[in-house]
């Protein structure tokens, strides 16, 4: 059964972390992912929206697949269905990305145990601007 790191991890994780690809990162202001991310975005992360059709989010430039980012990612945050976050753990691995969160009320356990699998700290079921919040302020 899968298993979030612990507190301590997150806290240093998220120290860490300076660029965040944000995979379904809407340019919808009532979103989640959009809130979320420019919550993180204020807190000094750099995002990197990944949105297929969206040329622009939150005034940085999109990119169409996680394949598609040029440069290093620090972490992968994934704003998609259960379904689909294979595909976004493949791309994860591909590029190199050294974690992965996956946001709240989103649980694919077989994938994420793959990136873990894979080398990737792993975060699941879990909000990245509330565990920001709880642990880094």
């Amino acid at each position: 059964m899968f298993q979030n790191p612990s507190d301590d991890e997150v806290r240093a994780l998220l120290k860490d972390v300076k660029r965040i690809a944000v995979v379904g990162l809407s340019p919808k202001p009532d979103r989640p992912s959009f809130g979320v991310s420019q919550v993180m975005q204020r807190a000094g992360y750099q995002i990197v929206p990944v949105r297929p059709m969206v040329t622009e989010v939150l005034g940085e430039p999109a990119y169409a697949t996680l394949k598609d980012v040029p440069g290093k990612v620090d972490l992968v945050n994934v704003f998609r269905r259960a379904e689909e976050i294979d595909a976004v753990v493949d791309d994860a691995i591909a590029i190199g990305a050294p974690a992965i969160w996956i946001q709240l009320g989103i649980v694919n356990e077989a994938a994420a145990e793959r990136a873990r699998a894979a080398g990737l700290v792993v975060v699941m079921d879990k909000c990245i601007k509330i565990e920001y919040m709880r642990l880094c302020l």
